[in-house]
């Protein structure tokens, strides 16, 4: 298990490092986005190349950033459903997840977009607007995304076991549901 363990601390450190810098994407896309409109408004010039790179960007940090969302147990789910289920009813049910949803839906859009992004990139599709820009970045982007994702997924997987069978310590312990509502009265209002 420890070199799993290891395998798993690695690609979750890949994806915290790139989870981190994708933000720096979003500044670039509005400054993008706002640089477009004062040169349509003052300049009266528009370019699709810049609106599309504004899609670009936009696209990676929500792609690049799915899987350390994934890392960081930020994605939604029904938490008024699990959070009132034991810790680890709640890793059963992660891993199940993973497993049986998250898992083989990222390899099937991995069997797809391989071939979609190769024939896109031998083709040097482009963009069916005036002045665009190369399509196949934009698909490599989704290709790339998804397999951080799929990589975040097996890494998410390995430490669900690994705390269900007693080799890792949890690191989000149980906090029951009502837990924070709780604090916020404060003792002397509770009955």
């Amino acid at each position: 298990m420890k070199p799993l363990l290891g395998f798993s601390r690695l690609i979750d450190t890949i994806t915290e490092n790139i989870g981190k810098a994708v933000g720096w994407l979003i500044l670039v896309a509005v400054l993008v986005s706002a640089g477009n409109a004062v040169i349509r408004k003052i300049f009266n010039m528009s370019s699709n190349a810049w609106l599309e790179a504004q899609w670009y960007l936009f696209g990676a940090a929500f792609m690049f950033a799915a899987a350390y969302t994934l890392s960081q147990n930020e994605h939604i789910r029904i938490d008024v459903v699990y959070g009132s289920f034991s810790r680890r009813v709640q890793h059963r049910i992660d891993l199940f997840g993973h497993v049986f949803f998250l898992m083989p839906f990222v390899l099937l859009m991995l069997y797809y977009l391989v071939p979609y992004v190769r024939m896109s990139y031998l083709s040097g599709e482009g963009s069916s607007s005036a002045g665009g820009l190369i399509i196949w970045p934009a698909k490599a982007i989704l290709l790339i995304g998804f397999i951080l994702l799929a990589l975040q997924g097996v890494s998410e997987i390995i430490k669900k076991i690994a705390i269900m069978t007693g080799n890792m310590d949890d690191p989000t312990p149980y906090v029951p549901t009502h837990a924070p509502l709780d604090e916020a009265v404060g003792p002397e209002v509770r009955p």
